[in-house]
């Protein structure tokens, strides 16, 4: 069983995640190259006999012909060989390419679930980049060439026993060198990568911010801890490059102290009528050409750790978030029912949990509003309902069925979001209401004229035509807000998350606000607010308060008229009281919006 062990490593590793399972599929091309690669070095031992002919036979008979028919047999086969060359690499590129296709969705995907910093996304697809070009790198070329050595050592010991053993000798010191540099570049170089890949992102998040930084003054701060970080990662690069150098000249001096004992070692055997001249000269070539594979692994020891890593952090991501299969998303009321239970979210870096234990009930076409301190957990709290949170424990269900169960793509199409921080995308006003699908004018129309910005956009030069530029930089705070707003409400969603959705809004834009609030009630939309302001807040079926990441209370808005909320029907509501909730308003509550036990 032991002989076959490296089979069964081989089919451990291609069942072990899914991308070996995606690269174990490309197996026989991976086949292919092989078959190529060895007609390649097959072939390239043909100049070694060539020489040996020509030294050997051509100039002791003199024979023209012979040379001239050699000759032709060499370039024949070198021919076949540049071919076969030729061929493996474009396969190669080929299959990096196949690769790329039936990766780039999943990490596409899965770079987006992460929903973390662009940089930690964006190193995905570096990542991908680089798995796909180790396969077309000297790296590879010199793995599949590997499996060779013997056969070069075994031509080396039919010329004669002393000269193969030499060769394996300087074999196994090249292949210890190599084994070396693995163990000892690798914590450096990865020390250094990460480094480096963390300064950029540091730089790349002051850069965005270079206008204040620069009118405030910070400038010189800011470079002096710019400074701080940069010589930690040039000290730290600087071991990674030093252990790679170190390594390469003590391979150049194996290298060289091989090819010339090689003739050293020639020239005795051919002093005592061994071998003859020529077999000297053609044993330093094999010798040399035997060691080659070993040589260019060391050289490319770099590009292979960085392919490591690469395929290692690719393998990890899409473990933690495998494909499944998506469930549909019912048509159902025009709102959808929220349940949340027992969920605790948390964040990278934090010592405590941003939600703690919360269980909610939102029934459908309930217009929730939600208070409470900065740092209370508003906002996260709107993520986790939308399912876009990544790091949180506990169910929310979407109309029943848990949310990250379901089509992302089709259950999008259902939900508006305006976010705290409203980002837009570079292309026109209409393609961003449209959410970049197939623009309906007839919609987009709609929306914009219930987020009260219609009007608006009619001034613009080009009206819904305006560029806005990256990230909607061309656009005043206002304007990304209420244009934002209506990319919320376009094609009629079921549900609609709006976080602070009034910070940057001026008197009209207000106004236009909660008349288009009002319209999602009337449409029976399930709706939940975040905003500290009362104006807002008093339109609002109930009210919840959060601290600490705990939902403190729930309570009827502070209005005094009856509100035109939908609260019969549901349980444990009362008919009592004034506000037609069965509680006063300002005191804690049950009705409408249930904390779960």
């Amino acid at each position: 069983m032991e002989r076959f062990a490296w089979f069964q490593k081989l089919v451990a590793f291609a069942g072990r995640s899914e991308l070996s399972r995606l690269l174990f599929s490309f197996r026989r091309e991976f086949a292919h190259a092989l078959g190529f690669t060895a007609l390649a070095n097959l072939l390239m031992l043909t100049p070694t006999l060539y020489m040996l002919q020509i030294f050997d036979r051509v100039m002791l008979s003199r024979s023209e012909f012979t040379l001239y028919a050699m000759t032709l047999v060499l370039f024949f086969f070198l021919g076949v060989m540049s071919f076969s060359e030729w061929v493996r690499s474009r396969l190669l590129v080929r299959l990096g390419v196949r690769l790329d296709m039936r990766l780039n969705p999943r990490v596409f995907a899965t770079a987006f679930e992460m929903h973390c910093p662009e940089d930690e996304s964006a190193r995905l697809f570096k990542d991908m980049t680089r798995l796909r070009q180790a396969l077309t790198g000297a790296g590879l070329f010199a793995i599949l060439d590997a499996p060779w050595i013997p056969i070069y050592i075994l031509v080396l010991f039919l010329m004669h026993p002393a000269l193969g053993i030499l060769s394996i000798v300087f074999c196994l010191i090249l292949a210890g060198i190599a084994c070396v540099s693995g163990r000892v570049m690798e914590e450096p170089l990865e020390t250094a990568s990460d480094a480096g890949r963390k300064e950029f992102s540091h730089m790349g998040a002051r850069l965005r911010h270079a206008a204040l930084i620069e009118c405030m003054g910070m400038l010189g701060n800011i470079r002096d801890r710019w400074m701080r970080r940069h010589l930690v990662t040039l000290a730290q690069g600087r071991r990674g490059v030093d252990a790679q150098a170190r390594m390469q000249s003590i391979t150049r001096f194996v290298r060289l102290l091989q090819q010339s004992l090689a003739l050293g070692a020639g020239a005795v055997l051919v002093i005592y009528g061994e071998i003859s001249p020529a077999a000297m000269v053609a044993a330093n070539v094999l010798m040399t050409r035997a060691a080659y594979p070993l040589d260019a692994l060391i050289k490319t020891w770099k590009d292979i750790l960085a392919a490591k890593r690469a395929f290692l952090n690719l393998e990890a991501a899409l473990e933690d978030r495998p494909e499944r299969e998506a469930a549909t998303v019912e048509a159902g009321t025009p709102g959808a029912a929220l349940r949340l239970g027992h969920v605790t979210a948390d964040a990278a870096g934090r010592a405590r949990s941003i939600l703690d234990d919360v269980s909610l009930e939102i029934p459908a076409g309930i217009a929730l509003g939600v208070k409470g301190p900065s740092g209370s957990g508003k906002s996260t709290l709107a993520r986790v309902l939308l399912g876009i949170w990544p790091d949180m424990e506990g169910d929310v269900l979407f109309d029943g069925a848990p949310i990250h169960s379901l089509d992302r793509v089709e259950l999008g199409a259902r939900i508006g979001y305006l976010p705290q921080d409203v980002e837009l995308f570079g292309g026109t006003i209409a393609e961003n209401v449209a959410r970049f699908g197939e623009v309906d004018p007839a919609l987009v129309i709609e929306a914009c004229q219930q987020a009260g910005v219609h009007e608006m956009i009619l001034r613009f030069p080009k009206g819904y035509d305006t560029q806005i530029g990256e990230s909607g930089n061309f656009l005043s705070g206002g304007q990304r807000q209420r244009i934002g707003l209506a990319r919320a409400i376009y094609g009629n969603p079921r549900l609609v998350v709006l976080d602070e959705p009034n910070s940057s809004l001026d008197e009209a834009g207000d106004r236009a606000l909660l008349q288009a609030v009002m319209t999602l009630k009337e449409r029976g939309v399930t709706l939940v607010l975040i905003s500290h302001r009362p104006r807002i807040m008093a339109v609002m079926d109930v009210v919840l308060h959060m601290e600490e990441g705990r939902v403190l209370r729930l309570e009827a808005p502070a209005r005094e008229e009856k509100p035109a909320g939908r609260a019969a029907g549901f349980s444990g509501a009362a008919h009592a009281g004034a506000s037609g909730y069965g509680v006063m308003p300002g005191t804690a509550m049950t009705p409408i919006v249930m904390p779960m036990q």
